[in-house]
């Protein structure tokens, strides 16, 4: 049934900016304090009182513009989008209607067959953020915290490009990225820092009109979002199928139990009753300012990408997921000065420190480690001073003790250099066939495949130091000869 409709999604992605005040006044912009204490007469709306931009709400705009390969707008205007809700205490925001700071341009994700999609972007505006209603603290009553009141926003309207719930997660996933190495916005969408309101609708394949669009809101992560979509549109099918009508609402995710909730219909567009912000001035960004920013933009995830493949030879496995995190992929990029032996640093940084990471819930910033270091470690392993095994189980955790320490001082302290001597390394393989005798005799009858079990326990006997090529080649001419 599935097979004969098509999915079509628009995303919305609210951005709250990592500006030290609010959009339009001095207030803090802090996540965390006391409610209801990082407010003043001027995000309140008292009388006589006027707004003021913030001028790195419009340096964050451009950076996001520049990074989506959007168009800035030379003129805009504000505008006041009007409705009452108990969380908004002016009765407005403050936000563009008609003249946005970004139109146009794109997002790329992962597409089928390992290709890339490009999301076509519609617009990104700025505008003020609402207060926030509390409902699960008091048995009886809603609690409001207007701390949030006039914090700095970017919306990101997307086109309906999107066709599955799994582009939908790798558009959020590339957005939140994009916003991490801008340092814009830290992407936290379990504080409420970014938002995703969901637009879905099908359509049976082959028409080009869109099916009634659904609105779908409180979704607090990226896979929420993917399960919503993948909700909704099972719903829409169904009743499509039954012979009913999609009424245009907005709904509600439940994430405990998987489904969307009936908020409200519109029976037409949202009149919010728009009008040009009359406090404001019209806002002319020239493009020598553009410029300005444009000497200020951080190496993207995208650039990184290129580079760690093309210049560093990664896969794309390892590319992605060292440009995953920005503070990853630049830790890696000041490795990869001390060192060419990339995949093994590569190695390193996926598997020791990551798991590292991981295990303490901390990000590399708190990484005692240097990169110098661990490029020297890298070194030691892709030149056969130590075996990998070693290097990840015995001066990893000696390093992490002793930060400052050389690796190959530690291999040196604990006689952990690969042990490369032909007598010693043959006193190993006899120690081990002489332990060894029943599988020596399977070997010798024909599985060729206890090779692997030997190397083990040579390595055992040897403390992880044998060189692997010669002992190798030792053990099997000593396997081969006793015949």
């Amino acid at each position: 049934m599935k097979d004969k409709y098509e999915v079509v999604v628009g995303l919305e992605v609210h951005a709250q900016l990592l500006t030290k005040s609010k959009a339009y006044s001095s207030d803090l912009n802090e996540y965390g304090a006391h409610p209801n204490t990082n407010v003043s007469v001027v995000s309140l709306g008292h009388p006589g009182t006027l707004p003021v931009m913030n001028k790195k709400t419009i340096e964050f705009a451009i950076k996001l513009g520049l990074a989506c390969h959007s168009e800035i707008s030379s003129h805009q205007y504000f505008a006041r989008k009007n409705y009452f809700y108990p969380d908004l205490p002016k009765g407005y925001q403050i936000t563009q209607d008609k003249t946005p700071i970004c139109t146009g341009g794109f997002i790329e994700i992962k597409g089928e067959n390992e290709g890339q999609k490009k999301i076509g972007i519609t617009r990104i505006h700025m505008e003020e953020d609402a207060g926030k209603s509390i409902h699960d603290v008091d048995v009886y009553d809603t609690l409001i915290d207007l701390n949030r009141a006039g914090v700095p926003l970017l919306e990101i309207v997307s086109e309906p490009d999107i066709r599955t719930s799994q582009e939908a997660y790798q558009y959020l996933t590339e957005v939140r990225k994009l916003l991490r190495y801008l340092d814009i916005c830290d992407g936290n969408m379990e504080e409420g820092s970014l938002r995703c309101d969901a637009n879905i609708s099908v359509r049976l394949i082959g028409e080009t009109d869109f099916g009634t669009k659904v609105e779908v809101k409180n979704m607090n992560s990226i896979k929420n979002v993917q399960r919503a979509i993948e909700y909704e549109v099972t719903r829409q099918i169904e009743a499509i199928e039954k012979g009913e009508k999609i009424d245009q609402e907005t709904r509600s995710f439940d994430a405990l139990k998987g489904i969307t909730i009936s908020m409200r219909t519109k029976e037409a567009a949202n009149d919010y009753r728009y009008f040009p912000e009359p406090d404001l001035p019209p806002l002319y960004i020239s493009v020598d300012q553009i410029n300005e920013v444009k000497k200020t933009m951080p190496a993207l995830p995208k650039e990184l990408f290129v580079k760690f493949k093309t210049d560093f030879g990664l896969s794309d496995y390892d590319a992605y997921n060292l440009t995953d995190n920005k503070s990853l992929a630049l830790y890696f990029n000041e490795v990869t000065k001390n060192t060419t032996h990339y995949k093994v640093a590569a190695n390193l940084m996926m598997g020791e420190v990551k798991s590292y990471l991981n295990e303490l819930g901390v990000e590399i910033d708190l990484f005692p480690i240097s990169p110098i270091v661990i490029a020297k470690l890298s070194n030691l392993i892709a030149e056969e001073k130590v075996s990998k095994t070693v290097a990840n189980q015995r001066i990893f955790p000696e390093l992490l003790s002793n930060p400052n320490e050389e690796p190959i001082d530690i291999a040196l302290r604990l006689n952990l250099l690969v042990e490369s001597d032909e007598n010693n390394l043959k006193s190993y393989v006899v120690q081990v066939l002489n332990e060894n005798k029943v599988e020596k005799e399977r070997y010798q009858n024909g599985e060729k495949q206890l090779i692997g079990f030997f190397m083990g326990q040579l390595m055992k006997v040897s403390g992880g130091k044998a060189d692997p090529k010669q002992a190798n080649s030792i053990l099997r001419e000593l396997l081969e000869s006793s015949k």
